[in-house]
């Protein structure tokens, strides 16, 4: 049976039981625990990323190929996942150490059974300033137009579905698993109609595969209060097959709608935010482009992951994580985790991204799959 080998994962107790240096450090983290916490390159942490499920029934060519994530493949087994009361305490703990936004991935986040429960459960999270965090969820789509009442009623705010074309043979290559883009297309307006909006549509663009579908992609939600995000093809993993002639970039992506099209620049949201956006001209709403690979963001990342199984990650290029499954199993309290994530986030240096290229030790390490730790 094959299995995926993960970079190394830390215990806590290879943390905790460092030189007398390092468990200075440590105390000093809990001494003084001033907020937002920041990483080494001054960047706050404000939002976190839960991977409910390693599992996804798609088998996306630039994710989870059905040439590695076949049949035999080995996931993780029930009770090795967190579960809803684990995830929801170390929710609790980030979100009192900064964290204002939440986003919920997979895997196929929606192939967890009972989500909505686990949904209910980080709705009622607020910032130590007393304000909703903010509780997001991304997904294949394949299951959201039976799930999209459900998870509104559960306190959902709103929704990321990915969508790589609407063209049927195209988006069935891309998939994997010949699934219907009409399917999709049908939960992305349940969750209109329920009102888990603004609705955005991710669709990573991977040239001669489906590029072709930029322009029929923006005319299809164009003017419909949809926002489509066009993602550059990134070296996630170590099973994609990707190199940089694949990567379409934003700047093109731009360049081939503005021709149809005329666009604006909007800029980011926030300097955080992942996505620049562009509107269109004659004010029939917007897209954004995510330049991971040509304009790399790293210095403004402000995402901790945590995976299905309980390890933290600093990083979506990350090769290994830090276990606190373990510490929460174990009996140690809340405080603990606190002094725990204070001492990884603030010894954080990522910057994968605007390193891709150039550095040896980067390039040639273990990656984490994306479908471990979300997108």
């Amino acid at each position: 049976m094959k299995a995926f080998t993960l970079g190394r994962v830390i215990p806590l107790v290879e943390v905790s039981a460092a030189d007398p240096a390092e468990r200075n450090l440590l105390a000093s983290d809990s001494a003084a625990m001033e907020l937002p916490l920041r990483d080494t390159r001054h960047r706050p942490l404000r939002d976190l990323r839960i991977s409910v499920t390693d599992r996804c029934n798609f088998r996306c060519v630039y994710c989870m190929p059905k040439e590695v994530f076949d049949k035999d493949y080995a996931f993780l087994p029930r009770r090795e996942l967190l579960s809803f009361e684990e995830i929801e305490r170390a929710a609790r703990v980030f979100v009192g150490l900064g964290v204002e936004k939440i986003r919920l991935t997979g895997g196929e986040p929606l192939l967890r059974k009972d989500l909505e429960y686990l949904v209910d459960r980080l709705a009622t999270l607020r910032t130590p300033r007393g304000e909703d965090v903010e509780l997001t969820l991304t997904t294949n789509g394949s299951l959201l137009s039976r799930k999209a009442q459900l998870l509104r009623n559960a306190g959902l705010k709103r929704i990321t579905v990915s969508l790589d074309s609407i063209d049927e043979a195209v988006f069935q290559r891309m998939n994997g698993v010949d699934f219907p883009a009409a399917l999709v297309l049908e939960g992305i307006d349940a969750a209109l109609r329920v009102g888990l909006a603004p609705v955005k549509v991710n669709m990573v663009v991977k040239r001669g595969v489906n590029d072709t579908q930029i322009l029929p992609m923006a005319l299809h939600f164009r003017g419909t209060g949809v926002e489509v995000r066009f993602i550059e093809f990134m070296d996630v993993g170590a099973s994609n097959g990707w190199n940089m002639g694949s990567v379409v970039s934003s700047s093109e992506v731009v360049r081939r709608i503005d021709a149809a099209f005329q666009l604006l620049p909007v800029g980011r949201d926030k300097p955080s935010d992942t996505s620049v956006r562009f509107r269109y001209a004659d004010g029939q709403g917007n897209i954004g482009v995510i330049s991971s690979v040509s304009q790399p963001f790293c210095g403004d990342c402000t995402r901790l992951r945590l995976s299905a199984d309980g390890q933290l990650f600093t990083c979506l290029f990350a090769s290994r994580g830090l276990d606190i499954r373990t510490p929460m199993r174990n009996g140690h309290t809340d405080e603990a985790l606190r002094q725990l994530v204070a001492y990884l986030w603030r010894r954080r240096a990522d910057r994968y991204s605007e390193q891709r290229g150039k550095s040896s030790v980067t390039d040639d390490r273990s990656k984490v799959e994306m479908s471990f730790i979300g997108g």
